[in-house]
């Protein structure tokens, strides 16, 4: 079961929630601690209402409607390749395996809009190690759910789905890198990815996979739907990185949406790595100019 806060915890301020979850000075080191500490959460509605989800259409409000019905249970997750056990692991026994946590972070979309959301779920790390990735093991594959019962564009078969990502191992097992199955005190929505997805704060939102269905550990870069459908506006590594700009929209500030729902809206400037500097030392030999 997902042991999530109730929803009047999260309307606390992030001292308050960090106090309660025991985190006190140790918080320095988890999500959500990049920005000031009193900024409140955006509100659920607009997190639950305001999406991208391709495989349920393409403007931001369908998936909230159209994926009502999409049956998340039972979810089988297969994680292997070069691992020493591949499996098949029925969502249910692997939330009985590994301990869930609260956790808050920014979520920026290369659009440039961001949101603050508390989820819930077990971090990337500890599914991995169940599977004790071998030596040759240097990059993450991620495959999302393309179910054409469910899914009214992939019937339509109108984009290359399924939707795939990827992460170097080290991103992969970086301790803010989290496999998320709920949000503000409640099992995860499925516009929202239900019943598992990726949460990586310091990357662009289109990294971010929902409803996965497979994870496999592989010795090369593994091939990701945007950085081969667009490779000239969306890189591998998508890191947020406000010197690096889009064709399309402008990096340098971001569009915050507040508890006041859509049209609770501020201006604040773009931080390197979303403000979790806590990833640098995984770029450290890299121009991040050049490695989007």
């Amino acid at each position: 079961m997902v042991n999530c806060t109730s929803e009047s915890l999260f309307r606390m301020s992030r001292r308050a929630v960090l106090r309660l979850l025991g985190l006190g000075a140790a918080a320095a080191a988890f999500p959500g601690l990049a920005r000031a500490e009193e900024e409140a959460f955006t509100s659920e509605q607009a997190a639950f209402g305001y999406n991208n989800f391709y495989e349920f259409g393409f403007d931001k409000f369908s998936p909230a409607s159209r994926a009502a019905g999409f049956k998340t249970s039972p979810w089988t997750l297969r994680v292997g390749g070069l691992a020493r056990r591949t499996e098949d692991f029925a969502l249910e026994n692997l939330r009985a395996l590994l301990e869930e946590r609260e956790f808050v972070c920014d979520m920026r979309c290369v659009e440039g809009w961001s949101m603050r959301i508390p989820w819930a779920g077990f971090p990337l790390a500890a599914l991995l190690e169940l599977v004790q990735p071998l030596p040759e093991a240097r990059f993450v594959a991620l495959e999302s759910c393309a179910d054409p019962q469910w899914m009214p564009e992939v019937k339509r078969g109108s984009f290359p789905f399924p939707y795939l990502e990827g992460l170097r191992l080290d991103e992969a097992m970086h301790p803010l890198a989290f496999m998320a199955t709920g949000a503000y005190g409640k099992p995860l929505p499925p516009q929202n990815g239900a019943p598992l997805r990726l949460v990586l704060p310091w990357k662009y939102g289109f990294k971010w996979l929902k409803s996965i269905t497979k994870i496999t550990l592989c010795p090369e870069q593994p091939p990701t739907t945007w950085s081969r459908h667009i490779p000239e506006e969306y890189g591998f590594y998508a890191n947020v990185n406000p010197a690096v700009p889009h064709p399309r929209w402008p990096q340098d500030t971001e569009t915050f949406f507040g508890p006041g729902g859509l049209n609770d809206r501020k201006t604040r400037p773009t931080r390197l790595f979303n403000g979790y500097d806590q990833v640098a030392p995984l770029y450290a030999d890299m121009d991040l100019k050049t490695h989007y």
